[in-house]
């Protein structure tokens, strides 16, 4: 089972945020996940985001593989594999 951390999107119509979730790579963009690890907010200026690095960490070295734009938000929060 390939897994991934990647984004869920969440909020209304032209004004979304998103959570950092870990799923398998099957399942829809905004369908069942395995573990919520954070959030991200690109409405606000600066975006805002928040990470739970413990499990970043954990599902990182168990072998998940970030999106691109989740391994940008890592890199900002200062996680690196």
């Amino acid at each position: 089972m390939a897994v991934k951390i990647r984004l869920r999107r969440m909020g209304q119509k032209k004004a979304p945020f998103y959570r950092i979730v870990v799923a398998d790579s099957r399942s829809k963009r905004d369908g069942k996940c395995i573990e919520e690890i954070g959030t991200y907010d690109p409405n606000l200026e600066p975006s805002a985001y928040k990470v739970d690095e413990e499990a970043a960490k954990k599902w990182l070295a168990a072998g998940a593989q970030p999106t691109e734009v989740v391994s940008k938000i890592f890199k900002l929060a200062g996680i690196e594999k």
